[in-house]
């Protein structure tokens, strides 16, 4: 079998074989099929496509590329959850301790952030002493006791969906539903749940732009899921303007741990019930989404997702009084008021400015060294819909560094449209993808 002859076979539109795609996967990430071939498979991918059988065996064929996560040593139904990312997305942070206290186990790989905003680990290490560093025995040991376990995503973790990334990400062949899926469905089918909930954004702070193509990818990962034997349905949620209000890392903790004392932002406390909804019907806690939605408020209400919180935080490293004493996490030297240039309706917020916003004050990476300010951000006080008057806060700004805050209240002011006539409040939720 040649390489060659692979990019002529599909360059002519035909379908390639599950040995043919298993065949091409393992020699890339064996290093002896070069880049410049691999780049023109995902150019003749990009213009000619992927039938669902070719999808699905290029996913699996870079799912084992590497480590298979075998969890079988964790009793009960592991339902796995999936975000394809946003600006003030913190879900995890709180949805993990409310399906755990419902007795579903949550073992979860996660990762850190580059770009406009941290990723869950770098969240979660605003608490002191947090580390994810833990071993594979220790990860399954803490969800067997506690319920809960975060770990670090290995290198051993789907490394041809590594390299290819980073291939497509410099021949622009990135933007190809099927590739983007057998990324995402890979590394979610090596990390070992048996159910799987994905989190599909679709805005102005979305990867996908449009409902019409966050519903094309949220149908194709389902379709990976089933195929591969996950249970997996996807939730499409908007993303055009940041999930509740605060955004930057120690912040969202902070407003993840005020959802679980019952005091959430109601768009993020709706996407935590409903994405925990189906996650609690996958794993057979309840037999309808109604009936998991009551037993997830009242875990928020008895505070057992917050205390299941504090020993999630405190089995790897943390402090479990910072749960309950979030004043102890990091803050920044300056809190500065931004206030509204005009009287109106906050008709549009441009959501990854936002994102940038954040960026700039230091609380996301510009590259893969890049340290990140755990204390810096922004919390919102004006959201689309809402009334404003000239001279009112849009938000507050926490900073370390003047230019950078002055850099920062420039680039948000930018992002805010305000308008004298009313605006019509969108759904959160757009829609469910099942089987």
């Amino acid at each position: 079998m040649r390489m060659y002859d692979l990019i002529m076979k599909k360059r002519n539109g035909a379908a390639l074989t599950e040995e043919e795609l298993q065949f091409m996967i393992k020699g890339y990430t064996a290093g002896e099929i070069p880049d410049y071939q691999m780049s023109a498979m995902m150019m003749a991918i990009y213009f000619r496509g992927m039938n669902e059988a070719e999808t699905l065996a290029l996913t699996m064929a870079m799912a084992k590329s590497g480590d298979m996560l075998d969890l079988s040593d964790i009793h009960g139904i592991k339902v796995d959850k999936h975000s394809t990312g946003g600006v003030g997305d913190k879900t995890s942070l709180a949805l993990i301790p409310m399906v755990a206290a419902l007795g579903i186990p949550a073992a979860k790989m996660s990762g850190r952030g580059l770009g406009h905003t941290g990723g869950t680990i770098d969240k979660l290490e605003s608490f002191a002493g947090f580390t994810t560093g833990i071993s594979e025995a220790q990860f399954k040991d803490n969800v067997n006791r506690i319920g809960i376990a975060i770990m670090g995503q290995t290198a051993d973790l789907a490394p041809a969906d590594k390299k290819l990334y980073a291939l497509r990400d410099v021949t622009a062949t990135v933007d190809n539903m099927s590739l983007i899926a057998s990324s995402i469905m890979s590394k979610k089918l090596a990390a070992g749940a048996d159910a799987i909930v994905l989190d599909v954004k679709t805005g102005s702070g979305a990867f996908m732009k449009t409902e019409e193509d966050s519903f094309v990818l949220a149908r194709e990962m389902v379709k990976i899921g089933n195929s591969a034997g996950r249970k997996t349905i996807a939730v499409i949620s908007d993303m055009d303007q940041p999930l509740g209000y605060a955004v930057g890392n120690a912040l969202e903790v902070r407003e993840a741990i005020d959802t679980l004392n019952g005091n959430g932002p109601a768009d993020f406390v709706e996407l935590c019930l409903t994405l925990g909804s189906y996650m609690a019907v996958a794993g057979e806690k309840a037999q309808t989404v109604e009936q998991a939605r009551a037993l997830l408020e009242e875990c928020i209400a008895n505070k057992s997702a917050l205390n299941k919180l504090a020993d999630f935080i405190e089995a790897q490293g943390g402090d479990r009084e910072w749960v309950y004493h979030p004043e102890k996490l990091p803050s920044a030297s300056i809190a500065e008021e931004v206030e509204a240039p005009a009287s109106g309706v906050v008709r549009r917020i441009v959501c990854d400015e936002i994102g940038m916003v954040s960026l700039i004050l230091g609380g996301g990476r510009e590259t893969k060294e890049s340290e990140i300010d755990l204390s810096v951000g922004l919390v919102l006080h004006k959201k689309v819909g809402d009334a404003v008057k000239k001279g009112e806060s849009l938000a507050t700004i926490y900073a370390n560094d003047r230019e950078k805050l002055a850099a920062a209240r420039q680039r948000f002011l930018g992002a805010y449209t305000i308008a004298d006539e009313a605006v019509v409040k969108k759904p959160l939720i757009k829609g469910i993808v099942r089987e």
